[in-house]
């Protein structure tokens, strides 16, 4: 017990020893969801080769910690980094004071609406003082009502009913001063940055570095080795310390870097964009809206966007052969492996400490059936299963058995081996290996009194998904679907049953469902879109130009990103068949190689805001329409007429001929680029015919706004001036064709 002790305190003494540094955060990338950071501490070298590095938050991905020596003596490296939770108190002048205002308002709201409760019984209590007559006796005469009595009565429940409507008002009044102050102080609470201690004692993220140092000898000179792993020197005879490879003050300085990723990080593109007319290109200013509730503010790091998916899909699809045939399921994948040689002998040592304390249990766990048990199983990391659900373990459990072997009307149940299963199924008639020794056994299904052998093959068929075998021809059992999940799989340690060490099986305990983003229910702004959303295919990273501040609030923060250099040419847009309003629009092409994502921008024209439009995802190279508003300045008006006729020697066809009457007036100081769109019908019919007679022509590329039916116009006008466009079309309709009722004019 004395060594145990004194090993305790060492460990202790180890673990208190190892030095403690601060990191800085540098770097952040931001992903569609998610964000991946880059920490650097410079440190000097530790004599150990060992060191611990703080400042990181809650909310990282233990699995996505990585750690590296960017300079440093050479041969410096890391060969270990482990996520270390530490406990760190603090004291109430440390905490935020907005927690305890909070804390404050609440206890002060509590204590108002008790006191406007208790008015407000009182006030019930004193409206139901009513005046009681004494029971008349029998043959006792009539007796005069005290009047006055009665009305001293009614004063008084009227003074104090007064006094306490007064009162109670009071209250309503302060009680819903202490409701706002508590709601504001909640609401700021909420959007106060997470990243400081809000609670006396909490856990803090910690990583311990193990480094190789180099350690200097008499012939090869510096030899990268582990420093924990170096034999201790020899003390001298005089009592004077071993001296060390490195002197502390003469120990080289190591940069390291840590880099992790956290889930609770979301943004969306938005931009600005400032064009002056006359000109031919704008200034595009890329901003980005971040959000995170990462628990660390990010104060002065250079930040990065991406549109990439940090959980995107790896896996490749596969091709399977086309048959000709028989349709016939695939066989199932075999689950068996050998177990490893000397398996049994790689806990020797570990047994040879002997027997550990078992942890205390809250009870004895019930038994499922009064029935000795068929198979039992570990108590400690299980629960009872219900009947026909599969064995938590995943392994075959041990236990007495009635008869000793197996019959050969009871089918085997597999071991769970190195990669599946322990080894092949043990034929009928064979003993069964020695039970292991387990602190609670509990029954996983227990025989019925009757029908054991139905309820050994419904069990069977249970377990492993197939159908019982008939008693006279078993057949091997076939794995499940959880045992074949090799990935969920975990090693059974030493603290397992002898019969699970070293073997693989579903996990046992019960991991709660992951919740969802802390950012996952934030409202998008107005005209955003999520990366993702409009990428499509491609992905890109923009880098900000400057260093960013994002506190951790979990709210939208607007960063400038940097500019994107795109050609702007106006152009006005009227559709008069819809409405007789002429739009301005802007046509941007982007010439770089970077991708404009969809998102909100801010026009401003001449250096005057305009308006909050909706930005189109722009391709590398790609062409887009940006709509501005209605231009007053510039006029349209649209008549038609149509002229029903018909043709032939017998009046066989009807003629349809539709004449459209377009005219334009130019009001601003220069000269715009109009863009007339009208339509023409469509017809699948060969027999009707179709007879344009105008200048306009078809979209070169259709589009969902200029759909094939489309006809176009373009025509300059200078400043003030005024154009008239003429167009039509026949519509030849044989009478045979003609609609029942009457021809639909437009």
């Amino acid at each position: 017990m004395d060594d145990q002790h004194r090993t305790d305190n060492g460990k202790r003494s180890d673990e208190a020893a190892v030095p403690a540094h601060p990191s800085v955060l540098d770097s952040v990338v931001v992903h569609a969801v998610g964000a991946v950071c880059r920490r650097r501490a410079r440190v000097a070298l530790p004599p150990g080769g060992r060191l611990r590095l703080t400042g990181l938050p809650q909310a990282l991905d233990g699995r996505s910690l990585r750690a590296r020596v960017l300079s440093g003596p050479p041969g410096t490296a890391v060969t270990e980094a482990r996520l270390e939770p530490v406990v760190e108190l603090r004291s109430p002048d440390e905490l935020p004071t907005l927690q305890g205002r909070l804390k404050e308002a609440r206890e002060h709201e509590a204590a108002v609406r008790e006191r406007h409760r208790l008015t407000l019984d009182v006030i019930a209590e004193t409206s139901a003082l009513r005046a009681v007559p004494p029971a008349r006796r029998k043959d006792e005469p009539l007796r005069r009502t005290p009047a006055d009595a009665w009305l001293e009565l009614a004063e008084f429940v009227d003074e104090r009913l007064a006094r306490l409507q007064v009162r109670a008002e009071e209250l309503t009044e302060e009680l819903e001063r202490a409701e706002h102050a508590t709601e504001t102080l909640t609401d700021q609470v909420d959007r106060s940055s997470t990243a400081g201690p809000t609670r006396p004692v909490e856990t803090s993220a910690t990583v311990l570095l193990t480094l190789t140092t180099p350690v200097a000898t008499p012939d090869t000179g510096p030899d990268p080795v582990l420093a924990q792993d170096q034999d201790p020197a020899p003390e001298d005879p005089a009592g004077a310390a071993p001296a060390p490879d490195i002197a502390p003050d003469i120990a080289p300085d190591i940069d390291i870097e840590l880099e992790y990723g956290v889930p609770a990080v979301r943004w969306v593109p938005a931009y600005r964009l400032s064009y002056q007319q006359g000109s031919d290109t704008g200034r595009l200013v890329l901003r980005a809206s971040v959000a995170q509730r990462t628990g660390e503010d990010w104060t002065g790091v250079r930040l990065a966007l991406s549109t990439a998916d940090l959980d995107r899909r790896t896996d490749l699809p596969k091709l399977r052969s086309l048959r000709i045939g028989r349709s016939q399921p695939a066989p199932p994948p075999s689950g068996w492996r050998e177990p490893p040689a000397g398996l049994g002998d790689l806990f020797t040592g570990f047994d040879a400490v002997g027997p550990r304390p078992e942890p205390r249990r809250r009870g004895p766990v019930p038994v499922t059936a009064p029935a000795p048990p068929r198979f039992a199983a570990p108590a400690a990391p299980v629960a009872p299963a219900a009947p026909g659900a599969p064995y938590a373990g995943g392994a075959r459990p041990s236990g007495p058995h009635p008869g000793g072997t197996l019959s050969a009307d009871e089918p085997p149940l597999p071991s769970l081996g190195f990669a599946g299963y322990g080894g092949p199924p043990p034929q009928p008639g064979s003993p069964l290996p020695p039970p292991a020794a387990a602190p609670a056994p509990v029954a996983r299904r227990a025989r019925s009194a009757r029908g054991g052998t139905e309820a050994a093959g419904s069990a069977f068929a249970d377990e492993f998904g197939g159908a019982a075998p008939s008693p006279a021809s078993p057949t091997a059992p076939t794995p499940g679907a959880t045992l074949l999940d090799y990935p969920s799989l975990v090693l059974a340690g030493p603290d397992e049953p002898a019969a699970l060490r070293g073997t693989l099986h579903p996990p046992t305990e019960t991991r709660p469902a992951p919740t969802g983003s802390p950012l996952s229910g934030l409202p998008l702004p107005r005209h955003a879109v999520p990366p993702r959303a409009s990428a499509g295919s491609f992905d890109h990273r923009f880098d900000a130009a400057a260093p960013a501040d994002i506190p951790s609030d979990g709210s939208w923060h607007t960063v400038t990103i940097g500019e994107i250099p795109v050609t702007v040419q106006p152009e006005y847009v009227t559709v008069p068949a819809v409405e007789e309003k002429v739009y301005g629009t802007l046509v941007l092409a982007n010439r770089t190689a970077q991708a404009v994502l969809a998102g909100p921008v801010e026009v401003t024209v001449d250096d005057e805001f305009l308006l909050t439009a909706a930005l189109p995802t722009l391709a590398p190279g790609g062409t887009r329409r940006l709509g501005i508003g209605v231009t007053e300045s510039v006029e349209v008006a649209r008549r038609t007429e149509l002229h029903e006729s018909t043709t032939g020697m017998l009046n066989t066809s009807t003629v349809l001929d539709h004449r459209v009457h377009v005219e334009l007036a130019n009001r601003l100081g220069h000269a715009v680029t109009v863009e007339v769109r009208e339509r023409v019908p469509v017809s699948p019919d060969s027999e009707i015919r179709i007879e344009e007679r105008a200048d306009w022509h078809a979209p070169a590329v259709p589009s969902p706004e200029c759909p094939p039916s489309t006809r176009l116009w373009r025509i300059d006008l200078p400043p003030g001036g005024r154009a008239e466009l003429d167009g039509g079309y026949q519509i030849r309709i044989p009478a045979g064709k003609a609609i029942v009722g009457g021809n639909r004019r437009n």
